[in-house]
């Protein structure tokens, strides 16, 4: 039982090695519709160990085997025992993880797991085949970074512990940048610098390269005055503050978080690019106010990057998270008639909008972070369905999200239309990962096959 597979991915021998060496590798191929998340990454290939969180409290512990350790050739993982809340995966789970890689000529490397446990290799297919696409997509995003001349940075980071923070810092680690997380609460380790939002140190900025800021209350929830003005005042304060302090700093690119709510919560079939007016609503009015607050920044020469999100897809978190669990009992639908446009973009993709404005010096001003393919709400519905082998016959009405929301959080977010494109990053010649939204939400949800091409099996 177990499994064995391999992938040729186009990088160096050492540049994958290395990669695999850094802070973040777990995070990254970590797959996303697992319940498990990392408590802990491994210090050392060599003798480290990495924890897992399982349900119910349980935990994962893989501990590197040191004899096992050859680089840049080969690494060893197995399941172990260190307490209580580890003890059953380690009694009832047998787990032997060797990773090896071999050089193929002098620019492709083949990766190659060989894994010994009682799980069938058909369960773990899904899982290797999301690794290998990830690490492939990864390294060739470094790589263009490096051509381009981007080298290793000290890179500043709000929010990084939140569902785009936490994927984007990883990333940038892997490629063996330096992270300094900004946080508002006592450091626990050297990476982390205290940040409060409303007076920042004059200290906080210095040797950082460049700023990313991520941080801001979630606009979900009902529109009441309390919650608006959360929404506001954890972004436009602190951001202002934020810019003033990075033009002081004399950083070189700050890349702040911004929204496609700019163009307001209606627009009917206009398409939108970042040359289009300000729409109308409340969260046009914050996202103005949002973006205009970076201007310190920018007037004194800072490259600002305002990047728009769009509707962000991760089973990790935000509106996927949602309505994963419905549509996987069958239980989804569009909301009211459904004709409403959906502008989305996947979590990886998004990793690769910042990580593109760090280096990218034709990105400046706002930057619309959606993938080219806008869809109607009835067929994102029935692309999620799919992608999890259950109809979409359930409709819901439109006064059942108002019930939630309220009649505004309805309007701005459940029912809100918005068909964004992302034209200054296709005139920068961007690449997509997943520019159509049945190959994001396949990969994202473990439903899209591995290619045969890149993906060698034989079960034990």
């Amino acid at each position: 039982m177990g499994i064995e597979c391999s992938s040729v991915v186009s990088a160096p021998l050492t540049d994958v090695f290395d990669w695999f060496s850094r802070p973040g590798a777990f995070a990254r191929l970590a797959p996303p519709w697992q319940p498990i998340r990392l408590l802990e990454e491994t210090r050392s290939l060599a003798d480290g160990q990495a924890v897992l969180g399982l349900p119910a409290g349980l935990r994962w512990v893989a501990r590197h085997d040191p004899a096992a350790y050859d680089p840049p050739h080969r690494f060893a993982d197995e399941v172990a025992a260190t307490g209580p809340a580890s003890r059953p995966a380690a009694l009832l789970m047998r787990w032997r993880h060797i990773h090896e890689f071999e050089a193929v000529d002098a620019e492709h490397t083949r990766v190659i797991d060989r894994v010994h446990t009682p799980v069938p290799a058909a369960l773990l297919r899904a899982t290797f085949g999301y690794r290998y696409r990830q690490l492939a997509e990864d390294l060739a995003a470094h790589r263009r970074a490096a051509r381009a001349g981007l080298g290793p940075r000290t890179i500043a980071v709000t929010g990084a512990g939140g569902l785009v923070g936490s994927a984007l810092t990883a990333f940038l680690s892997t490629g063996g940048h330096t992270m300094v997380r900004l946080v508002r609460r006592t450091p626990r380790e050297p990476a982390e610098r205290q940040w409060n939002p409303a007076a920042p140190d004059p200290a906080l900025l210095d040797g950082v390269d460049a700023l990313i800021h991520l941080a801001g209350a979630s606009i979900a929830g009902r529109f009441t005055e309390r919650h608006r003005r959360e929404i506001a005042e954890s972004r436009i304060g602190p951001t202002r503050a934020l810019a003033e302090l990075a033009a002081r700093a004399g950083i070189e690119v700050f890349a702040s978080a911004s929204a496609i709510g700019y163009y307001g919560y209606d627009r009917g079939d206009e398409t939108l690019t970042e040359d289009s007016g300000r729409g109308e609503g409340f969260l046009a009015d914050v996202v103005a106010d949002w973006e205009a607050a970076t201007d310190p920044a920018a007037e004194a020469g800072v490259r600002v990057v305002r990047v728009r999100t769009g509707i962000v897809q991760s089973p990790a978190g935000g509106t996927l998270r949602l309505l994963r669990p419905l549509f996987a009992l069958g239980l989804g639908g569009r909301i009211g008639d459904g004709r409403q446009w959906m502008s989305w973009i996947g979590i990886d993709d998004l990793v690769d909008v910042y990580h593109r404005a760090l280096w990218d010096d034709s990105l400046s001003g706002p930057v619309n972070a959606v993938a080219p393919d806008p869809v109607r709400n009835t067929d994102y519905t029935a692309t999620l369905a799919a992608a999890l082998h259950r109809p979409a016959l359930l409709p819901v009405p439109r006064f059942g999200p108002a019930l939630l929301l309220g009649s505004q959080g309805n309007r701005e977010l459940a029912a809100a239309s918005q068909r964004v494109l992302p034209a200054a990053l296709t005139a920068a010649g961007h690449h997509f990962r997943n520019p159509d939204l049945d190959s994001a939400l396949r990969h994202l949800l473990g439903e899209n096959p591995p290619a045969a091409t890149e993906f060698d099996t034989a079960q034990r």
